[in-house]
């Protein structure tokens, strides 16, 4: 390619912090929860790279085909990944992606299209590198770009921006749902800062859940409790399977397997329930125990995606003054699609 930055150019990056600064040098934009990649087209030729340097055509092929019909000739964008499923964003069908045979990457890509959201812009229509000028102008050109390139487009989007701490609040309510994974921050008067973070924090807040515990697994080997089986209620009042939490405290197991060996009663959980093993894990850690609908736990998780944690979360404590019927579904998922409204 003819373009002044290479195809291993490095991105810019965040450093994770406690607080987002704040100050009328710097600009908001949500953090969303894809996959970070550098678009690049020159002519004919176009080219997505991951955050690592990775090519990620292949994986994308509406993305490759969005890009080579947009007006202009040349470019080179910044920006994240993400696929909508519904009113959310899912970041298991983005994983499902980088799948070896073309022609299951084909197939997803026409049932549950990506899209690019769009936040920075390296190299113009006229083929000029923009990086050492400051984020102000290369948004400010972002943004003439994009009305030049994107308008009849449903593939692209620009990220919302923003100096009003109060429109940062509001996103961070929604964190953890829907695609919203936190908060970046960037200085306004600097230049791209490629490969390091001394122009991006990035801040990601942690958020607690109300859960049915609908059963547990022993530990390996052990006749004491291993991991809690986490359950939440859909509207029909059928309970599914939504994630687990294992960091029980030592000295609270053998207690607390007593209290739950007295609640096993099946079916446990009505709708979805734990799979059994998988490829890493024994035969024995595909076993679990089904409880009646007795006890509730807070835990505290990181994503909700597709109705259930994507990670194990954190055990906080048990919740004897809630309800187990409190602990729905509809409770995330109403705060998923109000974090997805912001793509």
């Amino acid at each position: 390619m003819a373009l002044p930055l290479p195809l291993d150019y490095p991105v810019m990056e965040a450093k994770l912090v406690a607080a987002l600064p704040e100050g009328p040098q710097w600009q908001y934009e949500p953090k969303w929860d894809g996959f970070r990649c550098l678009a690049f087209k020159d002519g004919e030729d176009i080219a997505l790279r991951s955050k690592s340097g990775q090519p990620l055509e292949r994986y994308f092929p509406e993305i490759v085909d969005a890009i080579a019909a947009l007006t202009v000739t040349r470019c080179v964008f910044d920006g994240e990944l993400v696929v909508p499923v519904g009113e959310t964003m899912s970041f298991d069908e983005l994983l499902m992606r980088i799948h070896p045979a073309a022609s299951r990457v084909a197939k997803l890509s026409r049932e549950h299209p990506a899209r690019f959201i769009v936040f920075d812009l390296l190299v113009d229509d006229e083929g000029r590198s923009l990086v050492d000028l400051p984020l102000e102008q290369r948004r400010s050109r972002l943004e003439a770009f994009a009305k030049r390139a994107f308008p009849r487009s449903a593939t692209f989007r620009l990220s919302t921006t923003t100096r009003n701490r109060a429109d940062v609040d509001a996103w961070l309510a929604s964190v953890g749902m829907g695609g919203l994974d936190g908060a970046v921050a960037k200085r306004i008067d600097l230049p791209y800062q490629s490969g390091l973070r001394t122009g991006m924090q990035k801040y990601k807040k942690l958020r607690t859940a109300d859960c049915v515990v609908g059963g547990f697994r022993y530990g390996s080997n052990s006749k004491v409790v291993g991991s809690l089986l986490l359950g939440l209620f859909d509207d029909d009042g059928v309970l599914h399977h939504v994630g687990f939490t294992s960091n029980i405290p030592a000295v609270e197991r053998e207690p607390l397997t007593r209290t739950l060996e007295s609640l096993i009663a099946a079916p446990g959980f009505t709708g979805r329930a734990p799979g059994g093993p998988s490829r890493w894990s024994s035969e024995r850690s595909g076993e679990w125990q089904p409880l009646g609908t007795k006890l509730v736990v807070e835990v505290q998780y990181d994503y909700w995606n597709g109705e259930r944690f994507r990670h194990g979360t954190k055990f906080l404590r048990f919740r004897p003054d809630k309800s187990p019927r409190q602990c729905t579904i509809a409770q995330l998922r109403n705060e998923s699609q109000a974090a997805a409204a912001q793509a």
